[in-house]
């Protein structure tokens, strides 16, 4: 399953990273794509993540989740 979210602050590759770091961490992720151009976070996971577990993971990289993109 696929889940695009809006995230704020991001600006650069560093940003891209640090979104995936942290996201990649939760359990089921199989893939993410982050773009700081249109502060866009798709995440594919095996069954369906919690939004206040994704939420957390996007403010421990210094960025916040606006919401479901």
């Amino acid at each position: 399953m696929s889940v695009s979210y809006s995230v704020s602050g991001m600006s650069c590759g560093h940003c891209e990273s640090a979104v995936s770091k942290e996201v990649a961490a939760l359990p089921g992720v199989t893939g993410i794509t982050v773009d700081a151009k249109t502060g866009l976070l798709t995440i594919d996971s095996d069954a369906p993540l919690e939004e206040s577990a994704v939420r957390a993971a996007v403010d421990e990289a210094g960025y916040e989740l606006v919401g479901p993109a």
